[in-house]
């Protein structure tokens, strides 16, 4: 299948809002160009009860409370930038939809960024979010026995990882997620030019985050852990795009939860590209993809205490 005409138009509108490729300038410079993809792609997102701001674990959050009654089930939610860029208030519209769909608080971390904060800042601040949620989830409205990790790209990465070291957690929602950090797998090369990410760019997020540490670390590349650490983690929603450099290594680590035996749900959306997942106002196959996703989760969370 084609690349989605869509994806095309949307390339467009990005060329006229940073027209210098990402890994040709500065962190803050790169981070100021995706604010202006955020500004081009605003929208709110899904009604919910409740948007605050707070700090959790030392970590500066965004909460997103869904209507209805609680003890809600919770979702960590962790952003897309190859950690360097993105924020949770630039996910706020995929956090309020994915509240409102999975009936669920959402807490959005905004984890420390490289390459002023380099490897393993980021994950040591989506561990620490994840245990608090785990720990005191009550305090939000939460069921500290119904919590979930999820993210997309780098923050898929960073979901991965705290599925493999926090204890307890129901469900795993990666979508296209950055699972090794060697960039090994073919689809690095075959779908590495002219799309919204390109092999340049991942390589520049990777040189920001872990300079010149160990590639294979799993710590970094969650693909690499042993199979008795993938084995303890819950069940997994994994989604990746035909036209993404990561398309291989999220498909790989979905094939490796299946064959140590996690319950694991895979779908490679045909026709888009990385990026899809938080663009429904120009993709609309993306409210289908964040409808499978909270489809998931609520089964997820309904096991729980069935």
């Amino acid at each position: 299948m084609p690349l989605d005409a869509a994806n095309q138009t949307l390339m467009d509108l990005l060329a006229q809002v940073s027209p210098a490729p990402l890994e040709t300038l500065s962190a803050p410079e790169a981070r100021a160009a995706y604010e202006g993809l955020g500004a081009l792609s605003a929208r709110e997102g899904a009604e919910v009860a409740a948007v605050d701001e707070r700090e959790l674990a030392g970590v500066p959050c965004i909460v997103v409370t869904p209507n209805g009654s609680g003890p809600f089930p919770v979702l960590v939610w962790f952003h897309g930038g190859g950690f360097v860029i993105g924020s949770a208030s630039l996910s706020l519209a995929t956090c309020r939809d994915l509240a409102a769909g999975a009936e669920c608080i959402v807490i959005s971390a905004d984890y420390r960024l490289a390459p002023e904060h380099p490897f393993p800042a980021a994950l040591d601040d989506a561990l620490g979010v994840t245990r608090w949620a785990r720990a005191h989830a009550a305090e939000l409205g939460g069921d500290p026995d119904r919590v979930a990790v999820g993210g997309d790209s780098a923050g898929g990465n960073l979901a991965a990882l705290c599925a493999q070291h926090v204890e307890g957690l129901v469900h795993q929602l990666l979508v296209y997620p950055a699972t090794d950090a060697t960039s090994s797998f073919d689809s690095v090369r075959s779908q590495g030019e002219g799309y919204l990410l390109t092999a340049s760019t991942m390589a520049w997020f990777l040189d920001n985050y872990l300079g010149d540490g160990d590639r294979k670390d799993p710590k970094a590349s969650p693909l690499l852990a042993t199979d008795e650490l993938v084995a303890t983690t819950p069940c997994a929603h994994v989604l990746t795009a035909r036209y993404d450099p990561l398309r291989d290594e999220g498909e790989a680590y979905a094939a490796r939860l299946a064959q140590v035996g996690v319950t694991t749900v895979y779908r490679c959306y045909e026709g888009q590209m990385h990026g899809f997942f938080s663009l429904p106002g120009f993709l609309p196959v993306a409210e289908e993809a964040t409808g499978a996703a909270t489809h998931e989760l609520r089964q997820s969370f309904r096991r729980v205490h069935a």
